[in-house]
């Protein structure tokens, strides 16, 4: 007895249109017999293609639904109406594509190979050091690329020699094959594999690129950081990756850009952050210290009483930002208290003096508790 058609391609008999189209794709793609050499992968496949023509057409679906079998005898002799369907799928022609690398629109594919094929892109990662990121600046990089050879000019041939014609494909850089099916022949058109698709065959190779018309070059670039990057920025420089092949236009060179951590600064955004350390004399009466900026040393001034953990700010000392370099972030300095551990004698004495004026209750020979409370008035 025959199967259940809905069966064969693993449907229920609700199922629509596009279930049934997308239930022939995956089984045609995994059962044909130029993908699965499997034993009875060719009757399976047509199989398939029975139960696609009956269900992919409503009225024949409809008879089969309620005479079964008997009542699509002769629709494989629809011929015309169940292969013109395939053209309607929006996917048989992606089955076979994916078979055989093209279908039906083969030529064009084969046409664009011959013709001029631009370069690959290649890529680079560069470090900076963390003034050269905010700065910017010219940097000189070394890259190995794909250049045309200057001895045959791209061509690959030997001078004074050229391509010849392909024997094999007669310069149309593709092969041919039938295929038949339930419904008829198919022709399978490939890339030809003698010549890879050019059409064209090289008798006489070059002798500096070995026939590919390309060789290898290192290259020395000078390129602009334009101020302001951070770790991941890309930087384009057009024309510098692979050369085209057949006169076609070379590729782009894309460069990552990395930054090397600073001993002292750290980045957030725009802001450059740092820590300062200074006495608990010059945080209570205040000072003026020089600290070290991107910009070099600048003048802070640091208020009477300052408490530990106070973010000062230096304006327009911080990054600039990426693409408008004259508007900059600031520089925002964490101030450290610190706190003696050991005190000379004298001044012990001064400061407990100091503590009985303010009335500050303070340990036996220690200040932690009068340092304290100083910070917390």
């Amino acid at each position: 007895m025959a199967r259940d058609y809905y069966e064969i391609l693993g449907i229920t008999r609700n199922a629509n249109q596009e279930d049934v189209k997308r239930a022939y794709r995956r089984l045609a793609r995994k059962y044909h017999p130029d993908v699965n050499k499997e034993p009875g992968a060719e009757e399976t496949f047509k199989e398939i293609n029975r139960a696609y023509e009956v269900l992919s057409e409503p009225e024949i679906r409809a008879r089969y639904d309620r005479f079964g079998e008997a009542g699509v005898g002769g629709a494989a002799t629809a011929g015309a109406a169940g292969f013109q369907d395939f053209a309607d799928m929006g996917g048989f022609a992606d089955i076979f594509e994916s078979f055989f690398g093209g279908f039906g629109g083969g030529m064009g594919t084969a046409a664009r190979r011959r013709g001029p094929t631009r370069g690959d892109d290649l890529r680079l990662d560069l470090k900076l050091d963390f003034t050269e990121a905010i700065f910017g600046g010219e940097k000189e990089i070394k890259i190995g690329h794909l250049e045309t050879c200057s001895t045959c000019n791209g061509s690959g041939a030997k001078p004074g020699t050229r391509p010849r014609t392909c024997s094999t494909c007669s310069g149309s850089g593709q092969v041919r094959r039938a295929t038949r099916t339930p419904f008829g022949s198919f022709t399978q058109v490939s890339t030809c594999p003698t010549c890879s698709g050019t059409g064209e065959m090289i008798e006489d190779r070059c002798e500096v690129c070995g026939g590919s018309g390309q060789k290898q070059e290192t290259k020395k670039l000078k390129i602009n950081i334009p101020a302001g990057v951070d770790n991941g920025t890309r930087l384009r420089v057009s024309g510098e990756g692979d050369a085209g092949q057949r006169g076609g236009p070379p590729g782009d060179l894309y460069v990552y850009l990395f930054v090397n951590e600073h001993a002292t600064f750290r980045r957030d955004g725009i802001n450059i952050l740092s820590n300062l350390k200074v006495s608990y004399l010059q945080a209570i009466l205040g000072c003026k210290l020089n600290v070290t900026t991107v910009d070099g040393q600048v003048e802070l001034e640091i208020p009477a009483g300052t408490q530990p953990g106070t973010v000062l700010t230096l304006e327009n000392h911080g990054v600039p930002r990426l693409g408008n370099p004259v508007s900059r972030g600031d520089h925002l300095i964490t101030v450290n208290v610190e706190i003696p551990t050991r005190l000379k004698p004298e001044e012990r004495e001064l400061i407990a003096k100091l503590a009985e004026i303010r009335g500050e209750t303070v340990n036996r020979g220690g200040i932690e508790g009068f340092l304290g409370g100083l910070f917390r008035g």
